[in-house]
């Protein structure tokens, strides 16, 4: 997925002018098809285990929605970021984890149920949690529309979710053979984000595009660095650093780009760091994965 995503940015930088007729709006849409995705690939297990190992869940998703936003933060004030591009980095701070996270975990050799846990429950908190904190952080110079992300979230996220969820219940055969396709379906509906984003944003990339390179890379690795910090201060076996460590640094950057679509239409590159987080987390949890397997 890590090279598509990749090849995806290339193109979308190299050939702009190829998609910069096709509407920001689709992305909406798209990140509902993946969140759809996520709903048919959940199993009662899964919520189950956050009623059984609470300490662990509350752990992690503290860490998910403390460490990430206040990278975020810390990292747009470092850089002097203008205020698109400090929207852009905070709204992928404050997002839940992301559903490849899940598949970076497996890889990697870590604790599988608790990394399942971890997004499901980020991700149902993230209707209030994410406005929250974007409006916490940034709300003092920008105007932050609380209400209308909120709704935003249920609609493009929650809403899909318990779809895929009632699919699979009520189409249980149709839903286990589907389910087979959904990583690919996920993995290309990715790469058509980042390339509609990076697309019409291209030249403005082009020019000064280093600098939110820069952070987007630092914001993963310090968070995937302080989230096995984490683990380690709190004395968890490998496979929980592993899984906390992963769930902490990679995000729902498909969901910052829609919210920064939706809400911030004023600051058009609020979208790009989203989008470039998309492709660099996915190599970088590839590589992770490599590390951390080797790990016992």
């Amino acid at each position: 997925m890590g090279a598509l995503v990749l090849l995806s940015a290339l193109l979308a930088l190299v050939f702009p002018g190829a998609f910069i007729g096709i509407s920001p709006k689709v992305i909406n849409p798209m990140l509902g098809l993946i969140m759809f995705g996520m709903g048919m690939s959940l199993r009662i297990e899964d919520f189950k285990m956050v009623f059984s190992r609470p300490r662990d869940i509350t752990v992690g998703c503290v860490a998910q929605f403390t460490v990430m936003p206040l990278l975020a933060w810390g990292l747009s004030r470092l850089f002097a970021l203008d205020d698109a591009l400090t929207v852009g980095v905070m709204l992928v701070g404050c997002c839940p984890g992301g559903t490849a996270s899940n598949v970076i975990t497996y890889l990697a050799k870590g604790d599988l149920a608790l990394s399942v846990g971890m997004t499901a429950t980020s991700t149902v908190l993230a209707p209030l949690l994410t406005p929250l904190l974007v409006w916490l952080l940034v709300g003092q110079t920008v105007n932050v529309d609380v209400a209308g992300m909120l709704l935003s979230i249920l609609w493009v996220v929650i809403l899909p979710i318990v779809a895929g969820l009632l699919v699979k219940w009520l189409w249980p055969r149709f839903s286990q053979q589907a389910t087979a396709y959904l990583p690919a379906v996920s993995s290309l509906t990715i790469c058509a984000i980042v390339l509609i984003i990076i697309a019409a944003n291209a030249s403005k990339l082009l020019a000064g595009g280093m600098v939110i390179i820069l952070v987007v890379v630092l914001h993963n690795l310090c968070g995937l660095s302080l989230g096995y910090l984490i683990g380690v201060l709190l004395h968890l076996p490998s496979a929980k650093r592993k899984a906390i460590s992963i769930e902490v640094g990679m995000q729902n950057s498909g969901l910052a780009s829609s919210l920064a679509t939706l809400h911030f239409a004023a600051f058009p590159m609020a979208s790009i760091p989203g989008a470039l987080f998309s492709v660099w987390h996915n190599i970088s949890g590839a590589i992770i994965a490599r590390l951390y397997s080797r790990e016992r």
